[in-house]
């Protein structure tokens, strides 16, 4: 680690390629895309190509648990997008998601595809769809729409802003690391007193609201999450604690998990989802045994 010195803003601000931390050869100032190549399409009226990061597994685990409640429609295939590698700026990807950022969905249901790109867009595009995990009206249904947009305004807080200068950054420096801490300390304060006296976050009723939360926080609270659940207290936040525990044991967010993930157990890891057979025959340590 180098003396932290201050640093005085140039008049204009220009791209170094070369400083970034570990995602300097993805992050760039500039959209569109970087070169051809269309993206696959296979049998079901889904067609989701994404990442197991948390945006990717909202999804994921919500397609899982359409499924579970019996929405036979809600079949899809799930395309690795391998962004270290860059796929989200081919030009089928910016196609979907012009933003080049996963998770996109190509909704094929109707007479002509539907794009659907933010995570929050798409629980919501597929909750309205299928009349699940999102009342119909009323103050029940305004509640789910008030966590599924903190959600998506707290996250940055926690990916790109703690778990970037905590776990990615190049150099370790003690202000950016306590400033985003402290936010993401008061965040999980925000979570654990709602849910001291509701099962979950919006109410007594499992939601979309709780499905993009739990891929951030719940993972962090339960130590998956920049290894920071001890530098952060995690146990400390008993009832955002228990929140978490309770959903993971649920059976769509097991899988939705597992799905287009590429790191961790193999057992764990099922690149592409095109069948829900795939979950017994298609992991990671099915198709390399010996671990390679």
């Amino acid at each position: 680690m180098t003396e932290q010195t201050s640093y005085t803003p140039p008049r204009v601000w220009t791209w170094d390629k070369e400083n970034g931390g570990q995602f300097a050869n993805i992050n760039r100032p500039i959209a569109g895309a970087t070169h051809d190549k269309d993206l696959p399409v296979g049998k079901h009226p889904f067609q989701l190509y994404s990442l197991g990061t948390p945006n990717g597994v909202k999804v994921t685990v919500m397609f899982e648990e359409l499924l579970a409640a019996g929405h036979a429609d809600a079949e899809y295939d799930a395309w690795l997008i391998n962004i270290s590698q860059g796929d989200q700026f081919g030009s089928g990807f910016v196609d979907v998601n012009p933003n080049s950022k996963i998770p996109a969905l190509l909704d094929r249901s109707g007479p002509e595809p539907v794009r659907v790109f933010e995570s929050a867009s798409i629980l919501f595009h597929l909750a309205e769809k299928f009349g699940a995990f999102l009342p119909a009206s009323g103050p029940a249904r305004t509640e789910v729409m008030n966590w599924l947009f903190w959600q998506m305004g707290s996250a940055p807080y926690l990916g790109g802003g703690f778990g970037h200068f905590y776990a990615y950054a190049p150099e370790k420096f003690e202000y950016p690391i306590n400033r985003f801490a402290m936010e993401v300390k008061r965040q999980l304060d925000v979570l654990d007193r709602e849910l001291a006296h509701r099962p979950f976050i919006a109410g007594d009723d499992y939601s979309i609201a709780d499905m993009a939360i739990w891929p951030w926080y719940g993972q962090l609270v339960l130590g998956r999450a920049y290894d920071a659940a001890e530098f952060l207290d995690a146990e400390s936040y008993t009832h955002a604690m228990r929140w978490a525990r309770e959903l993971d044991a649920r059976p769509g967010v097991s899988r939705g998990r597992m799905v287009n993930r590429v790191s961790g157990e193999l057992k764990f890891q099922l690149r592409e989802r095109h069948d829900a057979s795939d979950f017994e025959t298609r992991t990671q340590d099915k198709l390399e045994p010996s671990g390679g």
